[in-house]
């Protein structure tokens, strides 16, 4: 089956076969890498990406199902060799260890961050819940997240 897609802002068809997972058209076809494979049933959330701005998990996610949408991946956060607001956030609290759950978490903290410019501690902590880190505690993550909203708050900025 043919699926158009729009990821990280470049339009493509992608040939796929109809029960191929989005995960494996990100990571063996098209080499997007930074999209994880944790778990495979939807447990960890290191495969998050956005779907139309929503955040998906790829290891769950039909490639056809995602037909016709727009797809953001980790490698399409950073604009014009410069990290985002909130990939720099992760670096300054320290929020990244291992690493290899980064990614997911970014993922849908850039959601949340767009759905709510200005959450709570415990709202970003619900936000998260479905995402999982053995390294870090949590701790400088929710600081990274709470860094990334008031930089953006203070600069205006609409969306990351």
């Amino acid at each position: 089956m043919k699926v158009e897609l729009t990821i990280n802002r470049r339009k493509g068809i992608f040939e796929v076969e109809p029960n191929e997972l989005l995960i494996n058209l990100l990571r063996e076809k098209i080499r997007l890498t930074g999209t994880k494979y944790g778990c495979g049933i939807g447990m960890c959330g290191a495969c998050t990406v956005l779907l139309d701005g929503e955040p998906v998990l790829a290891c769950l996610t039909l490639a056809v199902d995602a037909d016709g949408g727009e797809v953001e991946t980790i490698e399409g956060v950073a604009r014009e060799g410069k990290l985002d607001d909130l990939q720099e956030a992760f670096l300054e609290e320290g929020a990244v260890q291992c690493g290899y759950c980064t990614p997911g978490f970014i993922m849908t903290a850039k959601a949340l961050l767009n759905e709510n410019p200005s959450p709570s501690e415990d709202e970003i902590r619900g936000y998260l819940k479905g995402n999982y880190c053995r390294c870090t505690g949590y701790v400088n993550i929710i600081k990274a997240v709470q860094r990334a909203a008031e930089k953006r708050k203070r600069i205006g900025k609409q969306e990351i």
